[in-house]
């Protein structure tokens, strides 16, 4: 039997299954996690600590088709100042409330756009957070760049902040794509965008691309990548596009008969694939690539990848602190989401309050069983030693959770004496492998495709 007939036979090209960021993933959060659970978790982080910073910007000057994140468009810049002075006050209000040294190691700027605030709001914004909250020496700073929102004063003013790194999304460089998804970004304006960037100094790029858009192919989609890597990034996300105009209205826009079938996205991410190792890429999980000497590289070499809702990451911290509408903090006892609403999220801040929307409280084995999936989804294995000192599982119950993939996948698995893994041949099934270890139930319908 050929790999892609293997493929077709276990369900990858049918089935619906979570990007597994988080576990349990967003979609079984639930109203358990209130105001008063969110602030004893915070209290309760250990004095000490090392932490990551997410700060959610949920503003878009236009609002591209494809996208499936929580934003919303503005044309001017007054409900950015206002949501910044919102902002400002949850800092302040979150840095008041972390026990005594307390220190961020990470902090990431996402939307949304966080590049549409003018050079004075991310002065400010900045400020309050450095005066708010303690940050290490070696603190990675990180932001979402649009190069169709970006100039030489609001690149001034985030390398003035401390910004060290950067993340520009491309999707594709392709013009009918481009036009078909709503998202007009050159390869010529992102040149630009990367060559400001570097000269203010900041050298660590990432970069995202998607394949399965409309009208995408192997040809297409091998421009896009060899256009990629002339701007030499040193860490590429490979996302696949997720259509779910069912969550996403906007997405309704897009044609659907334009896009590739399942097999034909297997194809076009393989074709890519191919193209960053040929360049001297190292894979990195499912779906992203990095240069050998990247800190991401060697977190995969070492062990020390993890996986959080940006994607893969070599950040170790315990805790995260979600800031904005919609953002989702994680604690050491589970996930605490902002209101996603932007006017609910600043009344509540405006109120004093914590603005506290939903999340998850870790009951029963989610630690172990999120453990196993993130390792999974990292190293396409599970060394029983390892789960054994963190959690203390024997032998039997370690072989009794492995026991539905090792049933339903047992040619492109392994069970022995060292643990659990997935052979080369069955690395696209990751999501699906990981879906076996999953103990809550799932609609697939709320979820994206397996490849």
């Amino acid at each position: 039997m050929d790999e892609i007939s293997q493929l077709r036979r276990l369900g990858l090209f049918d089935a619906k299954v979570p990007r597994y960021t988080s576990y349990p993933p967003a979609t079984k959060f639930s109203n358990d996690v209130t105001a008063p659970v969110h602030l004893d978790w915070l209290q309760s982080i250990p004095a000490g600590s090392r932490i990551s910073v997410y700060l959610h910007v949920p503003f878009c000057r236009r609002l591209c088709w494809f996208c499936a994140c929580r934003t919303q468009g503005t044309k001017s810049g007054e409900p950015v100042a206002a949501y910044v002075d919102t902002l400002r006050q949850e800092v302040e209000m979150i840095g008041a409330l972390l026990p005594d040294g307390v220190e961020v190691a990470r902090l990431h700027w996402g939307g949304g756009t966080p590049t549409l605030m003018t050079p004075d709001l991310i002065a400010s914004l900045s400020q309050t957070l450095r005066d708010a909250m303690t940050f290490t020496g070696d603190a990675e700073f990180s932001v979402e760049v649009d190069p169709n929102e970006i100039d030489a004063k609001r690149i001034d003013a985030l390398a003035r902040a401390g910004m060290n790194r950067a993340s520009i999304g491309v999707q594709d460089f392709d013009d009918e794509i481009q036009q078909t998804i709503g998202r007009v970004q050159s390869y010529e304006v992102t040149r630009d965008a990367v060559e400001m960037l570097r000269d203010a100094g900041i050298q660590s790029l990432n970069t995202d691309i998607l394949f399965g858009l409309p009208h995408q192919s192997r040809t297409r989609i091998s421009e896009t990548v060899q256009m990629l890597l002339s701007l030499a990034p040193d860490r590429v996300a490979l996302y696949g596009y997720a259509h779910v105009p069912w969550m996403a209205k906007r997405q309704a826009m897009i044609p659907t008969d334009a896009l590739p079938t399942p097999e034909e996205r297997l194809s076009l991410f393989e074709t890519a694939r191919r193209l960053f190792l040929w360049d001297g890429y190292d894979e990195i999980g499912i779906d992203h690539f990095a240069r050998p000497t990247d800190s991401m590289a060697k977190a995969a070499k070492t062990g020390h990848l993890r996986r959080n809702f940006q994607g893969y990451t070599d950040d170790t911290c315990d805790v995260l602190v979600g800031l904005g509408a919609s953002s989702i903090s994680r604690f050491p006892q589970g996930f605490a989401q902002n209101a996603a609403s932007t006017a609910e999220y600043q009344r509540a801040v405006r109120a004093g309050e914590l603005p506290t929307g939903r999340g998850h409280v870790y009951k029963g084995d989610d630690r172990l069983r999120s453990r196993l999936i993130e390792m999974l989804m990292c190293e396409f294995a599970i060394c029983r030693d390892t789960v054994a000192a963190e959690f203390g599982l024997n032998e039997t119950d370690f072989n009794a959770i492995c026991a539905p993939a090792t049933e339903s996948f047992r040619d492109v698995v392994t069970l022995d004496s060292w643990g659990f893994s997935i052979k080369p041949v069955g690395r696209p099934l990751a999501r699906m492998i990981a879906r076996a270890f999953d103990a809550y139930d799932m609609r697939a319908e709320g979820h994206s495709s397996a490849i």
